[in-house]
């Protein structure tokens, strides 16, 4: 498997060699975008394929409930929920897209997780939350920065601060702060 991942991560590189954006007019930012996002996604599905990870869903929406997950996955016995930003740099745009990712959008991601635990019945495994990001360079091949435990389920921010913990909570043990 890891040999088809590789080949298929090759392919996907290849075709991102100038970029994952596409010149298209003013009036289309909003799908340009959306597009940007699924190329990124895939782009990053395939990346962290390469790198090991086990995926089990992809785009992961709650019924009734605000919040979607990127890539759920397992990084060998940890299950990784993976947010992934990716963002076009321009010379007016240098924020890096990791530090997109506000406390209300990991509460989001945190509660969305929860739910999908609980739907799968996952417990008494180890679970982090990971982001991957991917700086775009219209006409170069896309950069790719991977934060394993980017953040913890009570929103205390550790990508900002730069430490990030060597041990993953059980998922029985991961949401009691929310």
């Amino acid at each position: 498997m890891p040999l088809l991942s590789r080949a298929i991560f090759q392919l996907v590189h290849w075709a991102a060699r100038k970029g994952l954006r596409d010149d298209n007019s003013p009036d289309q930012r909003k799908h340009a975008a959306r597009r940007i996002g699924i190329r990124g996604e895939t782009y990053a599905y395939w990346y962290l394929r390469r790198h090991g990870y086990v995926f089990v869903a992809r785009n992961y929406t709650p019924r009734g409930v605000k919040g979607e997950l990127d890539l759920i996955g397992y990084d060998g016995e940890t299950l990784a929920f993976v947010e992934v930003r990716t963002r076009t740099l321009r010379e007016d745009l240098t924020a890096l897209p990791e530090l997109s990712i506000t406390t209300d959008k990991q509460r989001v991601v945190a509660r969305t997780a929860q739910r999908f635990l609980a739907e799968r019945h996952v417990s008494n495994r180890p679970c982090r939350f990971d982001v991957l990001a991917i700086d775009n360079h219209p006409g170069h091949s896309p950069a790719v920065r991977l934060h394993k435990d980017a953040f913890s389920p009570n929103c205390k921010t550790r990508l900002h601060r730069g430490t990030i913990s060597s041990r993953a909570p059980s998922a029985a043990h991961l949401f009691r702060a929310i």
